[in-house]
């Protein structure tokens, strides 16, 4: 159907439609409420709150005051969290041991949550980076990280978060047919109604350097370990957009119920395409990196931080994602509840 003819100025002013605010509200096409949003949260293994410095507001939170974030988040109308973990260094190992670890934090935080806030979903991270000395997703050899038995690890990871209560897994590795064997694997074992939601347009970016300090992720090119000094040779490249295309794909015909793009802002273009291309539930992460640039620019003084906050988190949906996985997720809900 073709649009409507516009009328010729004067009879058509299109700032009628925006002289006041109730007529602004009236006919705005998006519309962002904290049902739109997941919280990010790194845990740690020990007591109370850390700051992380790169990430002005943002804490390492012991499992005790994830528990108490799980009871705010059900109170700000945040429908999930999505938790990290922050490792021992002292603990690593070239394997990522910890990460399969029943009884390790992620598996004590996800049953401490679901026991405060049990209305709340918990997404868990399936990736080896935080628990790797050399900082890489997966398991090297000679240089190169190799994808089956990655996936192996994965997938028993995975298992194990489920088992420990999780609502939704989102494996980040990039690892070409982990969405399947994972899919596989919980039908194998009896938990057909975990979720996944698949990183499945994940970049080699800049803009992850603050989260790997907050979860003390290894240097990249050190460790135990012969590895690369950057993740090029499984994240996508930032050039390509048919590829993310195909990315997406695959993971939905594995097995994923919900997809997503990382990171965010920069990749406004590739949330647009996916949502449009699939019409399947699309979510963006707003990475640590676009966190912080936030922060730095509103702690100048340079932008106003709660207008900053609120055009980003729009334009995600304005984009066609069903969601953003975002550190601002307590803050913005609270502004918009108020």
């Amino acid at each position: 159907m073709s649009p409507a003819p516009l009328a010729a100025y004067p009879a058509l002013r299109l700032r009628r439609l925006r002289q006041a605010d109730w007529v602004r509200r009236l006919v705005r096409e998006t519309v962002l409420t904290p049902a739109d949003l997941i919280w990010s949260m790194v845990v740690h293994e020990g007591e109370g709150e850390i700051p992380v410095a790169s990430m002005p507001g943002v804490s390492r939170l012991s499992v005790k005051e994830c528990a108490k974030a799980a009871v705010e988040a059900r109170r700000l109308g945040i429908p999930a969290i999505a938790v990290f973990p922050h490792i021992d260094g002292a603990k690593k190992d070239a394997a990522g041991t910890l990460a399969l670890d029943p009884d390790g934090v992620v598996a004590r935080a996800v049953k401490a949550m679901k026991d405060a806030a049990p209305e709340v979903g918990i997404m868990c991270d399936v990736a080896l980076d935080p628990f790797t000395d050399h900082g890489h997703d997966g398991i090297i050899e000679g240089g190169r990280i190799l994808n089956d038995p990655t996936i192996e690890r994965l997938v028993a990871q995975g298992i194990m978060q489920a088992e420990a209560g999780a609502d939704i897994l989102a494996p980040s590795d990039m690892m070409d047919g982990r969405v399947g064997a994972l899919r596989q694997a919980l039908e194998g074992g009896g938990h057909q109604d975990v979720m996944i939601m698949s990183y499945a347009a994940k970049y080699a970016s800049a803009f992850y350097g603050p989260y790997r300090e907050a979860i003390g992720s290894g240097k990249l090119g050190t460790g135990s370990v012969d590895n690369p000094g950057d993740k090029k040779t499984y994240q996508m490249d930032f050039a390509n957009t048919e590829e993310a295309l195909r990315e997406v794909a695959l993971d939905i015909a594995e097995g994923a119920d919900m997809v997503m793009v990382k990171p965010g802002m920069p990749y406004l273009d590739i949330v647009q395409r996916v949502a449009e291309t699939f019409k399947m539930p699309t979510f963006a992460f707003q990475v640590s990196g676009e966190y912080a640039m936030i922060k730095a620019a509103t702690g100048n003084g340079w932008l106003d931080e709660d207008r900053a906050i609120m055009e980003s988190l729009g334009a995600f949906k304005r984009a066609g994602a069903a969601g953003v996985i975002t550190y601002f997720a307590p803050v913005a809900a609270r502004m918009l509840g108020a």
